[in-house]
Parts: C-alpha cells; structure tokens; sequence
C-alpha cells in the first residue's frame, strides 16, 4: 500500500499515512480521518473513491500512539470491544494536533495545488468538527460525528466552510444533542447540517452493518461537490 510520513509537531515521533492518488496533478488533498476501526478497509475504499474524483487522499494512522497500524471492522464483538477500548485511550486534542501536522505537510508536498480538506467519519467526524473550529483546512465534511453539542461553544471560530452529516437514527448521538447542533448552526454563513431520515451512525461505512445505499448516495453527493468548490 502506497503511504508517506508525517511527523508529529510535539517530537514523539511520526505517523504513517495511507494515500491515493488521483491519474491527473497536481490536485487539492483530502485529510481522511478514520473510525474506531482504525485506518481499516473502508477507509481505503473511500480513499480510492477521493481519488477517482481528482483529488490526493491521504489518511493517517490517528491510533499510532496507542498501537501503529490498527485495521479491524465492524463484523465481530471482539473488534468492536477493541475499538471501543481504542477510543477510550485516543487522546483528541493529540488527534487534533496530529491532523494539523498532516494538513501542513501536504499543503507543500509533491502533487499538491495547496488545498487541503479533512473528511471524517465517527469518531473522525467530531475531530473534522474540530479541526474546522481549530485549524485553517480549507474545508471540513463531518460524516455523524459524535458529541457535537459539546463542541458548540467554539462554532463563531469556524471560518471555512463545514458541512455536517447527521444520522437521524444515530445510535451514539441522541436526539437532543443531534437537534442542539442544528439549532445552533442554523443561520451560520459557512455551516450546513444535514438530516438523513431512517439512517443509522454509520450509513456510509462501504460495506458496514449500517450502510444505507440512499443516505450515502446524498451525502456522497453533497461532499464531492463541496469539495470541488473548495479544493479547485
């Protein structure tokens, strides 16, 4: 598998990246920021989808300090059990700090126009939620982040756009939370919320327990062309 390197900004080390590449550079970056699961196979596959559309994917491995190289799924108790314990040790401020060493380092790689998005998925939603609060990625896509209502007190320093996905039947995000960030985005020049009725967390893990074909086509949609208006 095709991967470069990123050092981290405190001096404890580096991470590795998976990367894709698209046929035609230089072209804008897409920061991929994994699941519980780790940088797993359907993070690959969504890389390899970031690459069919023009852009350089590039999805580092967040869990490097706990464990380098952790890839599991959703299929079995015991996997779910280790990303759960994976999630509990992840500190996210080092998380938060890790991406934007990554968004610095392709900026200026080989490849690259200079524009960077982050893109992420569970866990990696609420860290693209992060990221669009704390760093200066050029656009941030949260796919049904977790805990974002505790997240809101920081929302007047977004200053990118944000587009945010939500689960309307999201087992991990309760309902009065899911309605808090839309209330309190609504009417933000640069954030969009969207709903997707019936869609459980998770609905656009490829080949996930909760995949929903519908959801994912509209979500799909919506981040390939924010990312087109961003990143070209």
């Amino acid at each position: 598998m095709a991967s470069i390197t990123v050092q981290a900004t405190d001096g404890s080390g580096s991470m590795s990246c998976y990367i894709a590449e698209p046929k035609a550079k230089p072209a804008g970056v897409v920061v991929l920021i994994q699941e519980i699961f780790g940088v797993n196979q359907a993070m690959r596959d969504i890389a390899d989808w970031v690459a069919d559309m023009g852009f350089v994917a590039v999805c580092p491995d967040l869990f490097w300090r706990i464990q380098p190289g952790i890839d599991i799924t959703d299929k079995t108790e015991a996997e779910w059990k280790r990303a759960f314990e994976l999630f509990g040790k992840f500190d996210q401020a080092k998380g938060v700090d890790d991406l934007t060493a990554t968004i610095a380092a392709v900026r200026n790689m080989a490849g690259s126009n200079g524009k960077v998005a982050t893109m992420g998925y569970c866990l990696g939603g609420r860290l693209a939620f992060m990221m669009a609060e704390q760093s200066d990625a050029d656009l941030n896509v949260s796919y049904y982040g977790v805990g974002l209502d505790n997240l809101l007190s920081d929302i007047g320093k977004v200053t990118k756009p944000l587009i945010v996905h939500i689960a309307d039947k999201d087992e991990f995000f309760p309902p009065e939370g899911r309605a808090k960030v839309v209330e309190a985005t609504k009417g933000h020049r640069l954030i969009r919320c969207y709903n997707y009725p019936g869609a459980d967390h998770a609905f656009a893990r490829v080949n996930g327990v909760h995949w929903d074909g519908r959801s994912a086509a509209i979500a799909n949609g919506r981040s390939a062309e924010a990312l087109v208006a961003a990143l070209t």
